[in-house]
């Protein structure tokens, strides 16, 4: 990748224009783009000093072909790039776009698997279609799980039938294809595995000339809810240190793990948090983890709150929106002033806020209390992934959902707001209507 320009962006040779520092969405490395590795394509060519036998060679080029292409040492042309540091893949976007790093935390069964699956799917028709957002995965195979997921949920062959909740997606795990290990000698280290999109303007939105510095690569980490328990982040496990470089936190809170919303909800649908034997937790101890986290990371006092927004999720809100209100409130983005693209209507996200803050103080004050600890900007939002469908399956007794009715409710409205407020230019916002224009 031969830089023939300087500035804060490079142009390799094929006329990209590369950033002037890549940052590895995996280890986090941050290099200049001539540094990277490229992955061998010759199948003599297996075995890798960092990732092992089965992985092709990493290996700094000598020579190109005129596309600029490496060659490797069997002659075959290479399109793969790598970190220098950690030697895992790194899609080519990542060479050219900003990266926008952000978290999704929660404890363990609190939904974060089938909000993220709704989230990005209901993402790829709302940001071309409603923000003039080009919307896709900048690998499709580093992101595949996340397609096996959608696919399960929106695409199931068997959408008619009531399905169980644990059968439609996998839990997410400790290791396994979500995570990738790397050896330093005699130091085996497992990173986090993200999955990373590429947001471009289209012609339809404002500030399409400017897309080439607008555009990001969107990287968002999903964890095991076991991973934010103490003592589990480790030097060969640093599999929670993206709190430290990503732009937004979202913390999933389950309010169905609490006995006393629980108590709240008992008895009011079938398969309702009161009713349904899932686990209870304090979820606030996570949370105060991931603040001791941050804070060592970020290398802030024991006493500082972090800066940064975090979006607090109540997940689950069909099984307790009778405790605040009817789930038929429309997306909140609409239209305004003959704009070709919707602009975020942020007053009503923020005023819906302040009454979920209330609703949890009033029932887990001590979650309220960790959140104001840990966080200076705080938004509360209320998501269900799958909407108020669930049913009871009469051969086995336990809830389940019939995919073709499974309908999200505000399942965007968080990663949406974060982008409101971390690339406000990608994401516009609109004032408040008044009452006279309704």
């Amino acid at each position: 990748m031969a830089t023939v320009a300087r500035g804060s962006a490079k142009r390799d040779s094929g006329g990209i224009r590369l950033l002037s520092q890549v940052t590895c969405p995996h280890c986090w490395e941050r290099f200049a783009p001539e540094e990277a590795l490229w992955i061998s394509e010759h199948v003599d060519l297996l075995g890798d000093p960092r990732l092992g036998s089965d992985q092709h060679r990493r290996f700094l080029p000598s020579r190109f072909t005129v596309d600029g292409d490496a060659i490797d040492a069997r002659g075959l042309a290479c399109r793969s790039l790598a970190c220098p540091r950690c030697s895992l893949a790194l899609p080519r976007s990542l060479m050219e776009l900003e990266p926008l790093f952000l978290s999704i935390l929660g404890a363990p069964a609190s939904g974060k698997s089938y909000l993220l699956t709704a989230m990005i799917w209901q993402l790829r028709d709302a940001l071309p279609s409603d923000f003039g957002l080009g919307f896709a995965d900048a690998d499709p195979s580093a992101n595949r799980a996340l397609n096996d997921c959608e696919e399960s949920l929106f695409l199931n062959p068997r959408e008619s039938e009531i399905l169980p909740l644990g059968g439609l997606i996998r839990k997410t795990e400790l290791q396994g294809e979500l995570y990738d290990t790397v050896n330093y000698g005699q130091q085996v280290v497992s990173y986090p595995r993200p999955f990373v999109f590429t947001m471009r303007p289209t012609a339809s939105h404002p500030y399409y000339e400017k897309a080439a510095g607008l555009a990001r690569a969107l990287c968002l980490y999903d964890n095991a809810g076991e991973h934010f328990q103490p003592g589990q982040d480790t030097t060969a496990s640093p599999a929670t240190r993206h709190l430290a470089r990503s732009r937004a936190l979202l913390f999933l809170f389950d309010p169905t793990q609490d006995k006393r919303f629980r108590a709240a909800c008992r008895g009011k649908a079938a398969g309702s948090a009161g009713d349904r034997d899932n686990r209870l937790s304090r979820q606030e101890t996570l949370l105060n983890e991931a603040a001791a986290r941050v804070r060592k990371f970020r290398g802030l006092s024991q006493s500082a709150r972090d800066d940064r927004p975090l979006i607090v999720i109540l997940s689950k809100f069909d099984e307790w929106s009778h405790l605040i209100g009817p789930m038929d409130d429309p997306e909140p983005w609409r239209r305004s002033g003959g704009s070709p693209v919707c602009g975020l209507e942020v007053d009503r996200i923020e005023d819906r806020s302040a009454r979920l803050r209330e609703l949890l103080r009033r029932y887990c004050p001590e979650t309220v209390a960790a959140v104001d600890g840990f966080a200076e900007d705080v938004t509360y939002v209320a998501v269900s992934a799958l909407g108020d469908q669930m049913e009871i399956d009469p051969a086995t007794k336990l809830p389940g959902v019939r995919p073709a009715n499974i309908k999200p409710y505000w399942a965007t409205v968080p990663l949406l707001y974060a982008l409101a407020k971390t690339a406000p230019s990608l994401i516009p916002r609109i004032k408040r209507r008044s009452s006279g224009s309704r």
